[in-house]
């Protein structure tokens, strides 16, 4: 990887009059409003067609626009809410407040629904009817079309139904609260998402069933009952002997008969990255083991459910991690596309469905980040990639048969790509350090681009901080970046406190070539009251190849707080670093590196905020932490040395434990154990819950949260 210096200020130039100040507000819930770059709703492609549409405000109406990529000047309202409003008025449809999402059929006619009816517009006639009624419960969840057939597939509780026209059919029957059926499975590693998966004809229903049955419940506390009352979930820790029992069942739509693919033994392996074949005869299933370090790719027969072949493997000393199913090739139903990180990056691989590799795609010290499609014959693969910067996203295109590949994005930053279906044009999404948002046309031969919005800055009339981005070294000579935001009217022959924010876990990137870094308005908002705010990623986290990833296993908090220690000898090398007013804060394995950052080198922080921290990584979910981890019984020295009741002794400054106390994800148990050991050792420390919340604090509540996080910092190091 080439050595980057990357210096971008976010605002080169601050007027006279630009004074304003951040309310806690604005730097939590208008960040998301009147305060984020302008963009256009519901940009999207017209199917098979190189039309596009997008809703926008002009002239205080909402209007629906409707263009053509090869008609730059004559995109053109086609309908204006109010006009939809009245044409619904007269079927006595609902009153829409804004625009509902919109699924086009082709480019006159597009459908949308209410919570119980799908209505259809036709535009060229100017015209709505009310095509179906969902007639769906209350507690209907997970829906799902299904291509072609339109039928809708859905979950309550933990049954699976299916509404074809009025009728609706009992996919299952579950009187087991323990097994469910049609929702994500291993709680959604592994790429899981959902757990409904339609064939591409639409006459069969792949499903996960979940038996957890044998998990242990665990009490989760209702306090807005009288009294309160408990709900137990099902939530399998590190190195039990029960965890979820997982299957796959394909449903026939046309006979009503269910079967269940033979995925064998032994029960505790897990399903992942399912994916039907194109003509809806087979399903392909990435299987993992236990331990999370061998996975097979396996192919079943889906009507008669038999298994038929391995077609390939991939084995690691530490873990495989499949995230990805298959991608076959548009009109060539014998090969597909496999995303593997076999190389040291995640590239792209292509492979015959008898399981022989015919070629690798992509190659490079660099990561494919999305996979985004196939032109119209299937020649060419697109797909986004780090290849310029670990910070940058950019869309490249490159011959199935092999070659260089083609860069299609021009500018340095982040783009996020929409390919039209033929994969001729794109719609470039695009935001930088320096561009707020930008949403052009642009076509895959490089012969079309134009601009649909150029989004101003949001922010001039603020006083802001600068924010740079830039690297520095690890003890072993390898790019770490880091952002810094320094304070509003900087003077360097000043000091300043420092608060470090950190995340610093698997998968997470925390600086990007982004507008604001990657940051949020809350480090201006504190850059305005006189802090700097630092951020480093460190080994361990996203987006840098699986060595750089990997390096953490076995020993969650260890390599991490080496980069992290590294970053503060930059920050204490400045002169305008005040070292006796550090503090850190961080959420979830934030919350966790903060504590251990705190205990384990001791006398560095003044103060510290820890927002759902995990304290004992045995007491955390079985899947991911036996793929970082291991199971305690098989890495007893990992699990001892990143326990953070072990370093309370050490611990020194003030510290804030945040949690919510309904959390699913780190459950409440972790804090509470922490403040038991605290108060047997004599230690003091403050803590904060909110009552119902959830792993995070959001809505207006988090308003709240972010001003008792804010106060701490002002209380203790200003």
């Amino acid at each position: 990887m080439k050595q980057l210096v990357l210096l971008f200020t976010l605002i080169t130039s601050i007027a006279v009059g630009q004074q304003k100040t951040f309310t806690m507000e604005d730097a939590v819930l208008n960040q998301h409003r009147n305060l984020a770059p302008k963009r256009l709703q519901q940009l999207q492609w017209i199917p098979e067609s190189n039309s596009f549409s997008y809703v926008e405000k002009k002239e205080e109406e909402t209007q629906l626009i409707l263009g053509n990529a090869e008609e730059d000047d004559k995109a053109q309202s086609v309908l204006t809410l109010s006009t939809l409003n009245e044409k619904l008025s007269e079927i006595d449809g609902p009153k829409c407040r804004r625009f509902p999402s919109l699924t086009w059929i082709d480019a006159t006619i597009f459908t949308f629904e209410d919570n119980q009816n799908v209505y259809r517009f036709n535009l060229s006639e100017n015209k709505v009817e009310k095509t179906d009624s969902l007639e769906l419960p209350a507690k209907a969840e997970n829906r799902d079309y299904a291509p072609n057939t339109g039928h809708i597939a859905y979950t309550v509780e933990n049954n699976l139904y299916i509404l074809k026209g009025d009728e609706v059919v009992a996919v299952s029957v579950n009187k087991n609260k323990g097994i469910v059926s049609g929702q994500t499975v291993s709680r959604s590693e592994f790429g899981i998402t959902h757990g409904i998966f339609w064939s591409p004809d639409g006459t069969k229903l792949a499903y996960y069933v979940k038996d957890e049955s044998e998990v242990t419940g665990y009490p989760i506390v209702d306090w807005t009952t009288k009294p309160a009352t408990v709900e137990y979930i099902k939530y399998p820790m590190a190195g039990t002997d029960k965890t979820e029992k997982i299957s796959v069942n394909v449903y026939d739509v046309n006979s009503g008969k269910t079967t269940t693919l033979k995925t064998g033994e032994p029960n505790t392996q897990y399903l992942t990255n399912v994916a039907w074949g194109p003509k809806s005869e087979k399903i392909y299933i990435a299987h993992l083991n236990r331990d999370q370090n061998h996975m097979e790719l396996k192919i079943y027969d889906a009507l008669n459910s038999d298994f038929e072949k391995v077609l390939f493997e991939e084995k690691s000393e530490r873990y495989v991690e499949p995230q990805h199913p298959v991608h076959f090739v548009k009109g060539n139903d014998d090969q597909f596309i496999w995303e593997s990180s076999r190389s040291g990056f995640n590239h792209l691989y292509l492979y015959n469905t008898k399981g022989k590799l015919v070629k690798q795609i992509t190659k490079g010290n660099w990561e494919v980040t999305g996979f985004e499609g196939f032109d119209k014959d299937g020649k060419n693969v697109f797909y986004t990639s780090t290849a310029t910067s670990p910070l940058n996203r950019d869309l490249y295109k490159v011959s199935i048969k092999g070659g260089k590949p083609t860069r299609l994005t021009a500018n340095e930053g982040t783009h996020m790509p929409k390919l039209n279906d033929a994969g001729t044009y794109f719609i470039d999404n695009f935001s930088s350090t320096e561009v707020p948002w930008r949403s052009q046309i642009i076509g895959t031969n490089n012969k079309v681009n134009y601009t649909l919005i150029d989004s101003d800055n949001p922010l001039t009339d603020y006083k802001l901080g600068e924010m740079n981005l830039f690297t520095i070294k690890d003890k072993d000579g390898g790019d770490l970046y880091c952002r810094m935001y320094l304070p509003t009217d900087f003077d360097s022959t000043k000091t300043y406190p420092v608060i470090v924010y950190l995340y610093g876990g698997p998968h997470a990137q925390m600086i990007r070539n982004y507008w604001g870094g990657g940051g949020n308005l809350w480090y201006q908002y504190m850059a305005q009251r006189g802090f700097i705010v630092w951020t480093l990623d460190n080994r361990g986290s996203g987006n840098r190849g699986q060595a750089w990833e990997q390096n953490t296993f076995r020993q969650l908090g260890t390599v991490e707080m080496e980069d992290q220690m590294q970053g503060l000898e930059y920050l204490k090398s400045k002169s305008y670093v005040d070292t006796n007013r550090m503090g850190i804060h961080g959420w979830s394995f934030g919350g966790f590196m903060t504590m251990s950052m705190m205990s384990r080198n001791p006398g560095v922080f003044k103060a510290g905020v820890a927002g759902g921290p995990v304290i004992d990584w045995s007491f955390y979910e079985v899947m991911y932490t036996e793929r970082y981890m291991d199971t305690p019984e098989q890495n007893p020295e990992g699990f001892e040395a990143s326990n953070l009741i072990n370093h309370i002794d050490d611990l020194e400054g003030k510290l804030l434990i945040i949690h919510g106390s309904s959390d699913d994800v780190v459950v409440w148990q972790h804090t509470q154990m922490y403040l038991k050991a605290a108060v047997e050792k004599g230690k003091q420390v403050d803590y904060f819950d909110y009552p119902m919340h959830k792993h995070n604090v959001r809505g207006k509540d988090r308003v709240h949260l972010m001003q008792k996080v804010t106060d701490y910092f002002m209380d203790y190091l200003k």
